[in-house]
């Protein structure tokens, strides 16, 4: 089954950076369209980024344009979120999410495969 692993996280001052890594194991990760998604406790899952499976087609919720990028190594079977420029209302828990061949979709219930979540701390 596809697994995924996620590292990363912790606290970081407002206006600084930080990027998670979502380790993908047990699937082509070539095939998998891979997302990020986050959420306070209290509020609904909120769309972070997306990107193809062939690298194709990056997208971004309006919470991180400008200041997010989502990228994939293929040969470390790896997804990245670099955040930079951090506010405190970015402090939630991350997840990566993957789905088969899926074109593009903010939405959360077309993820099958979910990451174990980081917390991200901004602090002022």
């Amino acid at each position: 089954q596809v697994q995924l692993v996620q590292s990363g996280g912790g606290l970081v001052q407002a206006g600084g950076s930080m990027r998670l890594s979502c380790a993908v194991s047990g699937g082509a990760f070539s095939s998998y369209s891979l997302a990020w998604f986050r959420q306070v406790a209290g509020k609904e899952r909120e769309f972070v980024a997306f990107i193809r499976w062939n690298g194709a087609g990056i997208s971004y919720g309006n919470v991180a344009k400008g200041r997010f990028a989502i990228s994939r190594d293929n040969r470390d079977n790896t997804l990245y979120l670099q955040m930079n420029s951090l506010k405190s209302e970015d402090s939630a828990v991350y997840y990566c999410a993957a789905a088969l061949y899926l074109l593009e979709t903010p939405a959360a219930k077309n993820y099958l495969h979910w990451g174990q979540g980081t917390q991200v701390t901004v602090s002022s």
